[in-house]
């Protein structure tokens, strides 16, 4: 009888592009792995790659990787861990045969393979993608599988889903079918947890002062069982914490609905099950899969135009009417009116404030076009031209300076016939992977009965975030916050005050603008989808915190009516 094979030890080492550079180190010196992973790219990312390969073709990948593998890939080596990372970007084989010649230059032998196949730029007109400056389909895990049971130590990839660089090695490790779909959206689950790095140690929390050693916490990593359930968990000693709220939390980040699209299954979140398991460590049960849809999703960044800022300084009285001054003087003045003049008036100012700077306003002013002349040293320069000719106490935070370039993000969506999904393994031989046969739809799933309100007798007025915790991030041109809350109790509750109409009341911001709310009751979370909060992206750069990171902290800040018996 053949011996169980045991769990897989998968490790993540980088969130971002520019995320810890010792993390890699870290991750591979901590405790055991069999694998390490990395996610490199964003959105944002696929533009900053995109203007690199301009300037450099052989570039647009992330170059940080290589930094980190000079002193890792030997660690790597000789612990026996494989490494799968999406660092590849716009260029995987460029990367690749980079990672190839550090190996030999080190003196080490490292079997290195990649994906490719996302790159769609020289087809986009022909898939009705438009001219972007990048279009790259999420491409799914079946090509790393290929690669790793090629031998690959080291698979590199351009744009997949941030969950594949997970999914590939559960499914290579245990020789899971392409129709195994609950196991699929368990790793799957894995993956979205802790693909963003230390957000699911404690990072970014919303209730941080419970999180020990915050000052440099651990990495997390993934314990995938064959059965597709999941242990979430970090290196023994190392800062930060493994818990169900900080599991929660991730969950909850950069999502829609109870579906959790991907190219191999779309998972169910309304199915996933969490259960502490000892100190630091989360078991993730109970998670569903169903076949994926038939499209792939495209990432498409364009040169949208160029963009200048000025930001006023108001100080002390009458700061509405100073605002109004300026901004009418400046509306006069410009030789040629931007394209777009977008206006913000942020009332940072406290009334008998006892320092300057707390008895501010600032009044920023964005503007953007297609000509760089017309958001140059013109708009820059007659805004400094107010400066003996305006409000009391003028002063501006930005000194004149030429428009910059800003990038817009839309999504696109292609039949996954249309996209080539091909393995390449170390000796150049190469494996067309086929796109899946069995799909289904993407629609959202049945909504959940509401539970019977329960009454919550005497409230009082006090801050959301006393008893929700709230994660939120950007979704192209939208923005989501995920809120949940500890006990049954609470949930009954939150899930009839906080609907949609009562967000749109909190978060002004949001009224009028389209809405929608998922219910997650396993989770005791309510999530919503915001549409065209963040204009064209995080490039555009359309409100002062464009990622809409911390939308969900403004919302836990809004002081509501809440069941005195929840309160501390």
């Amino acid at each position: 009888m053949a011996e169980p094979v045991s769990a897989a030890r998968i490790g993540n080492c980088s969130g971002f592009y520019g995320d810890r550079l010792a993390a890699m180190q870290e991750m591979l010196t901590g405790g055991d792995l069999d694998y390490l992973t990395g996610d490199y790219l964003a959105e944002l990312t696929m533009l900053i790659l995109g203007r690199d390969r301009i300037k450099h073709p052989d570039r647009g990948y992330a170059a940080t990787f290589l930094r980190q593998l000079e002193t890792c890939l030997g660690l790597a080596v000789d612990h026996g861990v494989r490494i799968v990372t999406n660092a590849g970007g716009l260029n995987p084989a460029g990367l690749a045969q980079a990672v190839r010649a550090l190996a030999q230059r080190l003196g080490l032998t490292v079997t290195v393979a990649h994906v490719e196949g996302d790159d769609l730029l020289a087809r986009a007109d022909e898939l009705g993608l438009g001219t972007p400056l990048t279009a790259n389909a999420y491409l799914g895990a079946w090509g790393i599988v290929e690669c790793l049971a090629g031998g690959a130590d080291v698979v590199v990839t351009g744009r997949v889903t941030d969950a594949s660089v997970v999914v590939g090695p559960a499914a290579a490790h245990f020789g899971w079918a392409r129709t195994d779909y609950d196991r699929l959206a368990g790793a799957v689950i894995a993956g979205h947890v802790i693909e963003c790095g230390t957000q699911a140690t404690g990072g970014n929390f919303a209730f941080f002062g419970e999180v020990p050693d915050l000052m440099h916490p651990g990495f997390p990593l993934a314990e995938i069982h064959a059965d597709g359930s999941v242990v979430i968990t970090k290196h023994p000693g190392t800062g930060g914490a493994v818990s169900t709220d900080t599991v929660t939390a991730q969950l909850l980040y950069e999502v829609t609905g109870a579906r959790y699209a991907n190219p191999d299954v779309t998972a169910r979140l309304d199915s996933v099950r969490l259960h502490a398991d000892g100190p630091d460590r989360v078991h993730i049960t109970g998670v569903t899969g169903e076949p994926p849809p038939p499209t792939l999703k495209v990432s498409l960044n364009s040169i949208g135009g160029f963009r200048n800022a000025m930001t006023f300084v108001l100080t002390g009285l009458d700061i509405d009417a100073k605002a109004a001054l300026v901004r009418s003087q400046l509306e006069a003045a410009l030789p040629v009116r931007p394209a777009e003049l977008q206006w913000a008036l942020a009332r940072t100012d406290h009334p008998d404030a006892e320092t300057e700077e707390t008895a501010s306003a600032l009044l920023h002013c964005v503007a953007r076009d297609p000509d760089p002349a017309a958001v140059g040293r013109r708009f820059s320069g007659a805004a400094v031209e107010l400066a003996l000719a305006s409000y009391p106490g003028f002063h501006a935070t930005t000194p004149p300076a030429d428009g910059q370039v800003y990038g817009v993000f839309t999504p696109g969506y292609v039949d996954a016939t249309a996209v080539p999904h091909v393995a390449v393994h170390a000796d150049g031989s190469r494996v067309d992977i086929a796109c899946a046969v069995d799909t289904l739809p993407l629609a959202d799933a049945p909504e959940p009965e509401l539970p019977t309100p329960l009454p919550h007798g005497p409230t009082r007025r006090a801050a959301l975030g006393l008893v929700a915790g709230a994660r939120s991030g950007d979704k192209g041109g939208a923005a989501n916050v995920g809120v949940w809350v500890r006990s049954d109790d609470q949930w009954r509750w939150l899930v009839h005050f906080l609907t949609v109409e009562t967000l749109g009341r909190l978060l002004p911001e949001t009224a009028g603008l389209p809405v929608r709310r998922y219910l997650l009751p396993h989770l005791r979370a309510v999530n919503f989808v915001i549409e065209d909060l963040l204009g064209a992206g995080v490039a555009y750069q359309a409100r002062f915190d464009p990622q809409a990171k911390a939308v969900g902290e403004w919302l836990r800040s809004r002081v509501v009516d809440i069941p005195e018996r929840f309160l501390p």
